[in-house]
């Protein structure tokens, strides 16, 4: 798994507090749902640099998750950990601010470790954990599928550390690096350009053998997807070659924390995937998980909800 670890500052997620929350975010979400629901028997390697300033508190996050298999992955670098402010406006609209400097992994640090994986998810929280070179050495080095979560590659960091939404060079190039590709509806846009149809881009993507799925989350709504028809099985319709659908989210919820919901949901969706489930009830797996995360508050909260693990590993309800 590579990523990130984020310090977390959240203003406004509870009203019923004025001060703010503090806890670890970015990756520790992904971490998280695995602990839950990570297909039975597997382990996990993260691959993530922290700033020094962190390291105390990082090992004991990593120390406390039972199905790390081991911590070769884990750099401590001399560079101030990312930190992220977010200011809630209300449960979709929020401003992100970071600071810190963890930097992100060269070729030589990062294809051994991918090498000794079995499959890999990568999840782009500062969106620089690697270039784009070396993004497009990870088929040829990994041992079975890799899946990415884009949603950082699409923010600049503007004045004061501002994170602002932009186009993605080589756009096709990125998606063409990975077996799986998630991204939400804004991100769908932004990847299909003005004037272009985000779906049909969606779509071709597939058709054109750059990526195996794409993979949209729509928030409260559930999630799409374009997938080739081996992966999509009886999961949707579609025509020249590509299958697409969309799957509801089933349970609503009240006064929902969309905080690391996209990163639980995307390793839910690979384990789902990597263990042999059609496309959409690896969706339906990921909308459930993710679900269970908006009731709850911070980066550890699914891994202690015993029942979200049992549930979806046994595969009940879906």
């Amino acid at each position: 798994m590579v990523g990130t670890l984020v310090w977390d500052t959240i203003h406004g997620r509870d009203a019923t507090r004025d001060a703010p929350v503090e806890e670890w975010g970015g990756i520790a979400y992904a971490l998280s749902a695995f602990e839950a629901a990570g297909p039975r028997g597997w382990t996990l390697v993260p691959i993530i640099k922290v700033g020094k300033d962190m390291q105390g508190r990082a090992r004991e996050l990593l120390d406390g998750l039972e199905r790390v298999g081991s911590l070769e992955g884990v750099r401590f670098v001399d560079e101030p950990n990312n930190r992220v402010e977010l200011r809630y406006r209300d449960a979709g609209e929020r401003t992100e601010r970071l600071s810190g400097g963890v930097p992100g992994w060269s070729r030589e640090e990062l294809v051994p470790l991918a090498a000794s994986c079995d499959a890999l998810y990568v999840n782009f929280i500062a969106g620089w954990e690697m270039d784009l070179p070396v993004a497009r050495r990870l088929r040829d080095v990994v041992g079975g599928p890799v899946y990415a979560d884009l949603h950082s590659l699409f923010l600049d960091v503007g004045p004061g550390g501002v994170r602002r939404s932009r186009r993605l060079d080589e756009g096709a190039e990125w998606v063409s690096c990975f077996d799986f590709v998630q991204v939400n509806e804004d991100e769908l846009g932004l990847l299909a350009g003005p004037g272009t149809d985000p779906w049909e881009t969606a779509r071709q993507l597939v058709a054109d053998g750059r990526t195996r799925a794409v993979l949209v989350t729509l928030g409260d709504r559930g999630a799409r997807w374009a997938a080739t028809p081996e992966l999509a099985e009886a999961g949707g319709g579609g025509s020249g070659g590509v299958v697409d659908g969309e799957e509801p989210v089933s349970e609503s919820v009240d006064d929902p924390d969309p905080t690391g919901c996209g990163d639980v949901w995307g390793i839910t969706c690979f384990g789902s995937l990597l263990s042999g489930d059609p496309v959409h009830g690896a969706v339906r797996r990921a909308n459930r998980l993710a679900a269970r995360n908006a009731r709850r508050r911070g980066g550890r909260a699914v891994a202690e909800t015993g029942d979200a693990g049992r549930t979806l590993e046994t595969g009940e309800g879906t």
